[in-house]
């Protein structure tokens, strides 16, 4: 048996997220494991370095599946991209030990989010929208506050699968390219969508209609004291994922 890793990029517009679902509802996963089991001729099941929802993009996601084929790397990438839909691509494949799991074997991960300030017929595929200009010192001084170890609950949707709500996150900053204002954070896990969670409260905080006070409050506490709809889904992308 061989170990595969392989790296995707893909839009995750019209897609349900990353993780396969019971019935015929369209994943990242599902398309990836009917295109192999159809290409190998054997029950393929691939693990991801991090499961993106609905609509989420990846600059970089990471699985890894058990094979016993013995067909090679370049000829199999060539085939799977050439029966995937033209939004999921396999970027890079390469052999790596049986230890290594695409989920389990990750340090650390990179989420970006891409905001607008008014609506675009061609950016407003990959980006949120705020409708109006952001105060980015204000929303870098809460991102400033998120980096360390935090109890997230307030910032995430119930997920009983998961154990545990606490985060260490390494950093987290705004910056400003071009007509975005992008959000970048790396940490060693996320609760279901957390990121998208913690952009609406720096946002609407830099809109003015948020005390960073309450932003504060919430992060301390682990309760929603205020209404938070998340940030749109087609503003992030899962950037990186980081092994040791």
């Amino acid at each position: 048996m061989q170990n595969i890793r392989i790296d995707i990029e893909y839009d995750g517009t019209g897609f349900a997220g990353w993780q396969k679902q019971a019935g015929n509802i369209p994943t990242i996963q599902g398309t990836l494991e009917s295109v192999l089991c159809r290409i190998l001729q054997e029950d393929i099941r691939i693990a991801g370095g991090g499961r993106t929802d609905r609509g989420v993009h990846a600059r970089v996601q990471t699985a890894s599946f058990a094979t016993a084929s013995c067909m090679e790397l370049p000829r199999l990438m060539h085939a799977v991209n050439a029966l995937l839909p033209l939004t999921v691509r396999i970027a890079g494949i390469r052999t790596v030990p049986p230890s290594f799991h695409a989920r389990f074997s990750a340090v650390r991960r990179e989420y970006r989010y891409f905001l607008i300030e008014r609506p675009s017929a061609i950016e407003g595929r990959f980006s949120g929208c705020c409708n109006g200009r952001p105060e980015q010192q204000v929303m870098n001084r809460i991102a400033s506050m998120i980096v360390g170890e935090h109890d997230f609950t307030a910032f995430s949707k119930e997920n009983p699968q998961q154990t545990g709500r606490t985060c260490v996150v390494y950093d987290a900053s705004w910056h400003r390219d071009r007509q975005f204002h992008v959000f970048r954070i790396t940490a060693n896990r996320f609760l279901r969508s957390m990121v998208r969670f913690l952009v609406a409260g720096m946002v609407e905080s830099g809109m003015g209609r948020l005390d960073p006070d309450e932003f504060t409050f919430m992060l301390g506490s682990g309760i929603r004291a205020v209404p938070l709809v998340p940030a749109a889904s087609n503003g992030l992308f899962l950037w990186k994922i980081v092994y040791a």
